[in-house]
């Protein structure tokens, strides 16, 4: 299996065992089953290259049906290893967004293997529910997410529900969830 191949193997199967398997985003589960999601491998090698690949995979979700494309999670192998180089590169990404005046279209949910939100401590079980195997940018339609959560009873606590969630999982589950966490 070829390395990007790879990639891609680990990123659905994170998104099918941890995000769809533990129910993180209940919301996931549907596109999945019905084949809107498109996970795609960025190539880019630089910034720039990545904002570029970025625009273009809005500008596809844009021109493209949601009953055909509902989502996409672009998987960033070759860049944006350090968390706070992540962080700057979203707001840029959050730029572009405004700059094509989609505030409202689209938001982006944030994905990094050493993601650690503001507050906590990097080995608190409460970032592994947007922890992945790559950098990752889910560009999501609002008016899917809109939808979702109308559908979806107390969705306010769906945050809290997800660390309760990973903070009841065993070391091995953990483990066994989260492999590309645990390389030795």
């Amino acid at each position: 299996m070829s390395q990007n191949s790879e990639v891609l193997a680990q990123s659905w199967r994170w998104l099918e065992q941890v995000v769809i398997g533990l129910n993180l985003c209940p919301f996931a589960a549907k596109p999945h089953r019905n084949q809107q999601i498109n996970m795609q491998l960025s190539e880019a090698k630089n910034i720039d290259a990545l904002l570029d690949e970025v625009e273009l995979a809005l500008n596809h979700l844009n021109d493209t049906p949601a009953s055909v494309l509902d989502t996409t999670v672009l998987v960033i192998p070759h860049l944006l290893q350090d968390f706070f180089d992540y962080n700057d590169a979203l707001d840029w990404v959050e730029d572009i967004i405004d700059q094509r005046e989609w505030r409202g279209v689209f938001q982006i949910a944030s994905f990094h293997p050493n993601y650690q939100f503001a507050g906590t401590a990097p080995d608190d079980p409460e970032n592994l529910t947007n922890r992945a195997p790559f950098p990752m940018f889910h560009l999501i339609r609002e008016a899917s997410m809109t939808r979702a959560l109308a559908s979806y009873p107390d969705h306010e606590s769906i945050p809290q529900r997800n660390i309760t969630k990973v903070e009841s999982l065993t070391k091995q589950q953990r483990q066994q969830l989260f492999s590309y966490l645990y390389k030795e």
